[in-house]
């Protein structure tokens, strides 16, 4: 069986990112994967130091990943990026986890479109030679987009659903040859 889990990139207690990958993960579960809400909240992860082998739960976390057949990201967008606590989970991680993994990404916006939040996304895992799908979800205006925890839109729901699908349908897909920003990214 197919392994999804979704890496909740907000610390809100009423998160629009968590009800959104929860929809997610719901159309995966319902294409026929086995799925996992990976709360940031429930996860101790000091800021990165490369220094120091494993810190808080990193090994933990780190391990939740690399078991994942894919891997969905989930942010809101802060100053048109994504949120620093998800590039925090990501350091905590690295090529063991995402190479050749299938990625799909979603973004939340209290405003406008979250495109480079997610463009910033797809250039990491890229970086990481994941495999992200060309689908991914936007839902601007977010506090407009639910009411009590359901989608308003249906658009922006399917869209949603669709990345639920499709992180199950490519979830296996051939990886593509290493890229040249993978040979070059070695950390520092």
């Amino acid at each position: 069986m197919t392994t999804v889990v979704a890496v909740a990139g907000s610390l809100r207690d009423h998160s629009y990112t968590r009800l959104a990958l929860r929809r997610v993960l719901d159309a995966a579960a319902e294409a026929g994967a086995d799925t996992d809400l990976l709360d940031l909240r429930t996860f101790d992860l000091p800021p990165l130091d490369p220094d120091v082998e494993e810190q808080g739960d990193s090994a933990a976390f780190a391990r939740c990943v690399r078991e994942a057949d894919a891997v969905v990201l989930g942010t809101p967008m802060y100053h048109g990026s994504y949120a620093g606590v998800l590039k925090n989970a990501l350091d905590h991680c690295g090529f063991d986890e995402f190479e050749d993994t299938t990625v799909g990404l979603l973004g939340v916006a209290g405003g406008a479109f979250p495109i480079t939040a997610l463009e910033h996304l797809r250039s990491v895992c890229r970086a990481l030679d994941a495999w992200v799908l060309p689908h991914q979800a936007a839902i601007p205006r977010a506090s407009s987009a639910f009411s009590d925890g359901e989608f308003v839109d249906e658009g922006i729901e399917n869209r949603v659903a669709t990345l639920g699908r499709r992180i199950v349908e490519y979830a296996n897909i051939e990886p593509d040859p290493r890229t040249f920003e993978s040979d070059q990214n070695v950390g520092g």
